[in-house]
């Protein structure tokens, strides 16, 4: 697995983890649970984005970990 091919899939898990912990939050039915379960979900929005950006950084400085251009070859 590549270096762009192991990024992508960190950042596809790390949005999965996301999504869980925002799903904990709407269905908890303690108020302290469903408040923890919602920073944890803001503090992954701000990782997801930062790896989004790095991953955007990284294809765009060295084109070759470019996930998306190599399948299309």
């Amino acid at each position: 697995m590549t270096v762009g091919e192991k990024m992508h899939s960190t950042l596809n898990s790390l949005e999965g983890v996301a999504a869980n912990i925002k799903n904990f939050a709407l269905e908890s039915t303690d108020q302290s649970a469903r408040q923890m379960f919602s920073q944890y979900g803001q503090q992954l929005d701000a990782i997801v984005q930062g790896m989004r950006g790095r991953i955007n950084h990284i294809e765009s400085q060295e084109p070759q970990y470019n996930v998306h251009q190599q399948n299309m070859r």
